[in-house]
């Protein structure tokens, strides 16, 4: 990319995202299609995610987290290979687009749950800015590259560790993101709360699979102001896991709530099935910023307005689905990691 500068890429990247927000007639019949391929990815939600990364380009985003940056376009591109997760739409994006901008080589193996988008995003990309043509290739088999980035389960990661731990490498695990509620929340912040919990149907690392509360908090106000959502339960996949968790909590009396549509029970784990929100009381603030630095690598974001320190990122009500460009998975800085390759 020795003719290609950072303006350049900046220019290119944020007409992409002109793009994604206004999505013409070709991206359109993908994002109606993946349905058929992906139960989960309903053309709304899609759309939803499409429009996410849009924002996320704009020009002045852009700018501002590639000024942090030393990167040269004159070096030798090394090859990233890069595993993608699928369990949300265009999820591995953010990889793609942080290999790209710092001069290197995509090889991409993209998830069969989310293979079409991503494809469809790129050639997007290539057609504004040409330099971006030759900079990726998706493989069936990774082989000759130079670092990895890789993104799994618990278990995944282990067999990524062992495969891929000579070279230089990010390898992700489970994560899932919480919510603390003080008492003092309004209905907008609570509604707010009901797209970290029910965007792409809780599908993703940072949506909130559990709150934490006061002692003696009521939920009859949280749910009034997640009404809204209700119309998730149409959905069958959601639906199926809502009747199947609800049947086992009630075989085994397990204490719960029930709207309808989500199941609260309280549990000290993070991770809830779907269609189940997990809660825990906490006593004071400092109570939970205990408990939040303690599980700390296992959580992605904390949704909030209490005072906390916190390691995780720490986002507002509604915008955990609504990350920035410098907002890492797991907190790992990948565009540093890439520079410095």
């Amino acid at each position: 990319m020795s003719n290609f500068t950072k303006t350049r890429s900046i220019e290119a990247i944020s007409e992409l995202g002109k793009q994604l927000i206004n999505p013409g007639e070709q991206l359109l019949a993908v994002i109606n299609d993946e349905r058929q391929f992906n139960a989960w990815f309903t053309p709304e939600s899609v759309l939803n995610a499409v429009k996410a990364i849009g924002k996320m380009l704009n020009r002045e985003d852009l700018a501002s987290w590639l000024v942090r940056y030393d990167v040269d376009y004159n070096r030798t591109s090394k090859k990233v290979g890069l595993i993608l997760a699928g369990n949300i739409p265009l999820v591995g994006f953010h990889d793609v687009l942080c290999v790209l901008i710092t001069g290197n080589h995509a090889l991409i193996k993209a998830s069969s749950q989310d293979a079409r988008l991503i494809k469809r995003v790129l050639e997007m990309l290539a057609d504004i800015e040409p330099e971006f043509k030759g900079r990726y290739s998706f493989v069936e088999r990774l082989e000759g590259f130079d670092a990895i980035i890789a993104t799994g389960s618990n278990n995944t990661s282990r067999y990524f560790e062992y495969y891929f731990g000579k070279v230089p490498n990010i390898i992700r695990k489970n994560r899932n993101s919480v919510a603390v509620l003080t008492g003092n929340e309004t209905a907008e912040q609570l509604h707010e709360l009901g797209h970290d919990i029910f965007d792409y149907y809780g599908l993703g690392c940072r949506n909130v699979s559990k709150v934490l509360v006061p002692k003696g908090y009521l939920f009859n106000f949280f749910f009034e102001s997640i009404e809204a959502y209700q119309s998730i339960i149409n959905h069958h996949k959601y639906n199926n896991n809502y009747d199947y968790n609800k049947s086992i909590y009630l075989v085994n009396s397990d204490k719960h709530f029930d709207n309808g549509f989500l199941l609260l029970k309280e549990d000290e784990r993070l991770a809830s099935p779907l269609a189940v929100l997990y809660y825990e009381y906490y006593e004071d603030i400092e109570s939970v910023q205990n408990l939040l630095d303690r599980e700390s690598d296992n959580i992605q974001c904390i949704v909030s307005n209490a005072p906390l320190q916190v390691k995780p990122q720490l986002v507002d009500f509604g915008m955990s689905q609504q990350p920035a460009l410098w907002d890492y998975a797991d907190g790992v800085d990948t565009m540093a990691f890439l520079v410095g390759l």
